[in-house]
């Protein structure tokens, strides 16, 4: 009864807000069986997230127990004639606001009231069906019951299944597998009309094409069928350093090109990093090398301000002869021409290697450097640029402090499929910079929000008057215009589907692309 009592109080906030002409009696015939709620606690969750960067609190926060939940929370957006916003939050780890609303209700797929929508393991036909607010890790831990894994990775596995499918999900797999959005057989989604739909391929395949990478735009995602492939047990984790921009990136994109070559000829995992002159080789996200013997730069003498690191991995089953693991490893080492002297490797659980930036995570909270603003700036760069970028960024812009981790590594566009929402840069080879940098209070000028808020600023200005055509990963626009300039020749595509999916502009508005139909803040006609 309590449960219902609150379910009519949220309902009827709702009401007064959006103006609907229903009778309070009637409400439960939205057959909503998960929990609606005005709770501060969870108003205050859904206000905020992992950027810190900005708060926007909603009306009420929905906890749903299956897709049907969602469907009629939608459709009663769609129906009435104010209208309310609905955005879809999963672990809460946007940036800049993207989940957040504050004229409408935030589904709130994660979590402890999550939907009861159970995950299913196909075995022989290799893939995996979850609800949209799954985690990676939960994700995991139950495809290796059956000997099983998804085939690419995000970094970070504490994040929902929906929120990485909403942008790409990547990891140092794509160059092999593609971005997570290319390993998704099918998809169950809640469209802006409130409609259910299955989509895939063959089966509604423009939504399905849509949702992939389209930022929460077109609907939300409430099941997805994930591709999956026989798990190693085991990691070699090896790291090289370079002193030579060219030398490393020559030797990235070399890697990435063995992409089609037999498993024993490749390795499984290539990503790479940025260190300048006083940052430590060890960071939060690199608890690899041994925290009593941290490396610098200068005990390296390699002569210069930056260094560059080759992150690189070999998976291999247990019971696998050691001798054969080292003949390709070394086979493939013998090629790079990294600085002699200055490989550190180390074999651990392919668990532990993937959920590798969770650990660093728990060192953090113990120290209260976790929940901190993270003006973070992810960048698509062409490969034709990316020596200008080093000059102009890592070398110029930055200077001797990161105040995090800075992630560099090549991506083969093949890898990625055109029909999704995403977009990259122009080029058969494209790399991330992910600039993932956390603002401080300790007193030092260059490690407050300001300053590096001010120094992507500056990035971004450097890149525009450089004629470097990046691409925002994870973007963040505050007009029309420049997200029109960002989806270039597919922003017609994407208005397209956006009137076909989500015609009233309900969808996701924190991202900022639309303008609602249904006008401002509802709340200033109370």
């Amino acid at each position: 009864m309590a449960a219902k009592l609150l379910l009519l109080f949220a309902i009827c906030r709702l009401i007064t807000i959006v103006g609907l002409t229903l009778n309070p009696t009637d409400l439960f015939r939205f057959g909503i069986h998960g929990q609606l709620t005005t709770d501060a606690h969870d108003l205050k969750t859904a206000s905020g997230d992992f950027g810190k960067l900005t708060r926007s609190e909603p009306l009420a926060v929905l906890h749903p127990s299956s897709a049907s939940d969602v469907a009629k929370l939608l459709r009663l957006a769609y129906e009435s004639a104010p209208g309310f916003s609905v955005s879809a939050r999963g672990h809460g780890h946007s940036i800049n606001g993207q989940a957040q609303t504050s004229n409408g209700v935030v589904v709130q797929m994660s979590g402890s009231g999550r939907s009861s929508t159970p995950v299913v393991v196909y075995e022989k036909l290799m893939y995996i069906d979850v609800w949209g607010g799954e985690l990676w890790i939960d994700v995991l831990r139950s495809t290796l019951k059956y000997g099983l894994a998804p085939k690419s990775w995000t970094d970070y596995l504490y994040l929902s299944v929906g929120g990485t499918l909403s942008n790409a999900g990547i990891s140092g797999q794509a160059f092999n597998h593609g971005p997570q959005i290319s390993n998704v057989h099918e998809l169950d989604v809640v469209t802006g009309r409130g409609d259910i739909l299955t989509c895939s391929m063959d089966q509604n395949p423009e939504l399905f094409h849509s949702v992939l990478g389209g930022l929460g735009q077109f609907g939300i995602i409430t099941r997805a069928r994930i591709a999956l492939e026989p798990s190693p047990q085991m990691v070699r984790w090896i790291r090289v350093l370079y002193s030579n921009f060219s030398a490393f990136t020559h030797d990235q994109e070399y890697l990435i090109s063995l992409h089609d070559q037999p498993q024993s000829q490749k390795f499984d995992y290539i990503e790479g990093f940025v260190i300048v002159d006083e940052g430590l080789i060890n960071n939060w996200r690199s608890s690899f090398f041994s925290p009593n013997n941290p490396v610098k730069i200068t005990s390296l003498g390699a002569g210069g301000n930056v260094l560059y690191c080759l992150e690189i991995t070999k998976n291999y089953h247990d019971g696998a002869n050691p001798e054969a693991i080292d003949q390709e490893v070394e086979a493939l080492l013998k090629k790079l021409n990294y600085i002699p002297a200055s490989m550190f490797t180390t074999d651990l659980p392919y668990v532990d290697f993937l959920d590798r930036v969770h650990t660093a995570e728990l060192k953090l909270r113990s120290k209260g450097l976790w929940e901190v603003p993270h003006p973070w700036l992810n960048l698509f760069v062409p490969k034709s640029r990316i020596d200008d970028f080093d000059k102009g960024v890592f070398k110029g812009i930055l200077g001797n402090k990161t105040s995090g981790p800075i992630l560099i590594y090549p991506m083969n566009k093949n890898k990625w499929d055109e029909r999704s929402s995403v977009v990259t840069p122009n080029e058969d080879v494209f790399y991330l910079v992910a600039l993932l940098r956390s603002a401080l209070d300790n007193g030092e000028e260059t490690l407050t929000l300001k300053h590096l808020s001010d120094e992507n600023r500056k990035i971004l200005n450097f890149c525009k008057e450089s004629k470097i055509e990046v691409k925002q990963y994870l973007p963040h626009y505050t007009t029309q215009k420049e997200w029109m300039d960002h989806y270039g020749d597919k922003w017609s595509q994407i208005s397209r589907r956006k009137l076909e999916f989500d015609p009233r502009h309900i969808l996701a508005t924190g991202q900022r692309i639309f303008e609602p139909s249904f006008g401002s803040d509802p709340r200033s006609s109370w």
